[in-house]
């Protein structure tokens, strides 16, 4: 394929409408775009090739300019974007046709092998600026062989739900995909769980990889294990660890390495999720990314306050993913990686390394409690402790976690009892910025994604929206990057 030569060449375009620059944004400088289409190695039996959707318009609607800089986008026009992100012409030298990935995977624990992408696809990856891996995946691009009775498309609210969940998350120091890009495509949809018709997108994803859980389950259920040990390869060569670059060592065998990497980053996901208040809602082993980043954005919440029983989905009736049950499934899906990959590795190293994601689990929940509450750590039973006392605070007063993160921020609450003791003894970490001086925290509850959505609903009013990235992106700078985990930079 001919190179273009725009996107390394063109200046930095201007920023889309709901992407106002914040001023961490006024200083990036945008990476070159660098093709690197490593999955065309597995294509033949890793997924389908595809066609997207035809739709009958394309109308830009959400444009992430800080990520397309990372991975050189961000010199594209609008009329350049909407060819990529939305009629999906190929990218330079790049994958030649979209992917519909295939796998397998339990579904609230009830294995099942037909699956695979049904409305979304693989369609490019590039290099960002620190050489990491990065694909471009879709969600709403058209029925694909693994659609089963669906249409292929997603709702254009289910589309700027995704948008909130990936910037609170990613402004919280949850490791997320992106939501790079949304488009609208003109078409009507029907929906049991909201007012139908509706107004139809198609969405574009910024992540390191998607490769699932269910994909190893898939291959192991049907004996292919040279492609397992291939895929067991892609991962350690292509994903970096939880802050690390990808893995060389020549220590142990491939398949124990990788889960050892896999529990480390699900253990890390899993005290994200906690930290933030968050419910995921579905947390399937295909929707499980084995880079470790939170992805697939449905039914989800944010505590109202904090109660472990809380559920995110209508449908999860035994609560098996309510908040405090997260860490458990989290921890039961990375078991079934293992029992996948007892088709390359014996059990010992296998279930060694599943035995570790309680140690991580609780290493990545004291620096990331930490970090949120302003306060330097003081060591592994000092902060649990910590949190357990937090926790009871809240369970108590009925407290949201933003709330109460927000009060006793670098210690300025007035915490009394066993809190305030506790908290008197950490030494707070200095703040200049100006959000921790506002009247309240952000927050994004039902009610206000229900009110930032009506108005587009009804006049095609954005501004909400627009507003809310925003002040999502100034409390994400006001809290800084998240904490590595030891050893990790």
């Amino acid at each position: 394929m001919k190179k273009s030569g725009t996107l390394a060449r063109r200046p930095l375009g201007r920023h889309y409408r709901a992407m106002q620059p914040s001023p961490q944004d006024a200083i990036y400088r945008p990476s070159p775009y660098r093709s690197a289409p490593r999955i065309l190695d597995l294509a033949g039996w890793i997924g389908d090739p595809v066609a997207p959707a035809d739709f009958p318009q394309t109308t830009l609607r959400f444009r992430n300019q800080r990520a397309a800089a990372e991975v050189g986008l961000a010199s594209l026009s609008d009329a350049e974007w909407i060819s990529h992100m939305g009629r999906f012409q190929p990218l330079p030298d790049n994958l030649p046709q979209p992917l519909a990935l295939r796998y397998h995977g339990h579904q609230f624990q009830s294995y099942n092998p037909d699956l695979g992408d049904g409305r979304g696809f693989l369609y490019a990856q590039l290099l960002d600026g620190k050489g990491r891996l990065m694909d471009l995946g879709t969600k709403g691009s058209g029925q694909t062989p693994w659609s089963r009775q669906g249409d292929g498309r997603l709702t254009l609210k289910g589309a700027v739900r995704e948008i909130l969940a990936t910037e609170m998350l990613g402004a919280l120091g949850a490791n997320t995909s992106r939501t790079l890009s949304v488009i609208e495509t003109g078409e009507r949809l029907y929906r049991g769980d909201e007012p139908s018709p509706t107004r139809s997108a198609v969405m574009v994803r910024l992540s390191h990889g998607h490769i699932r859980i269910g994909t190893f389950q898939r291959l192991a259920t049907l004996g292919e294990a040279d492609n397992l040990a291939a895929l067991v390869g892609y991962c350690l060569g292509n994903f970096p660890g939880p802050a690390g670059p990808p893995d060389t060592s020549p220590a142990a065998s491939p398949a124990a390495r990788l889960l050892e990497q896999v529990v480390e980053r699900m253990a890390d996901m899993a005290a994200s999720y906690i930290v933030a208040g968050f419910v995921h809602g579905v947390l399937n082993t295909d929707n499980m990314n084995v880079t470790g980043e939170s992805f697939d954005y449905g039914p989800w919440r944010w505590l109202p306050r904090w109660d472990p029983g809380f559920t995110a989905a209508y449908f999860d009736s035994s609560g098996l993913y309510a908040f405090g049950r997260q860490v458990q499934a989290i921890h039961w899906n990375c078991g079934q990686l293992a029992v996948a990959l007892r088709t390359l590795e014996e059990a010992p190293p296998l279930i060694a390394a599943l035995n570790r994601f309680e140690d991580h689990f609780r290493a990545a929940m004291a620096r990331r409690w930490c970090w949120r509450l302003g306060v330097a750590p003081r060591g592994i039973e000092a902060d649990t402790a910590l949190i357990g006392l937090c926790e009871e605070s809240m369970a108590a007063g009925g407290e949201a976690p933003d709330a109460f993160f927000f009060r006793h921020r670098g210690g300025r609450g007035t915490a009394t009892g066993a809190l305030g003791e506790a908290l008197a003894a950490y030494e707070p970490v200095a703040d200049a910025h100006a959000y921790w001086s506002d009247p309240a925290p952000q927050a994004l509850l039902i009610d206000e994604v229900e009110a930032i959505w009506a108005p587009i609903a009804e006049d095609d009013d954005w501004s909400l929206l627009d507003a809310k990235i925003a002040a999502l992106r100034r409390m994400g700078e006001a809290h800084g990057a998240p904490p590595h985990p030891a050893g990790h930079s």
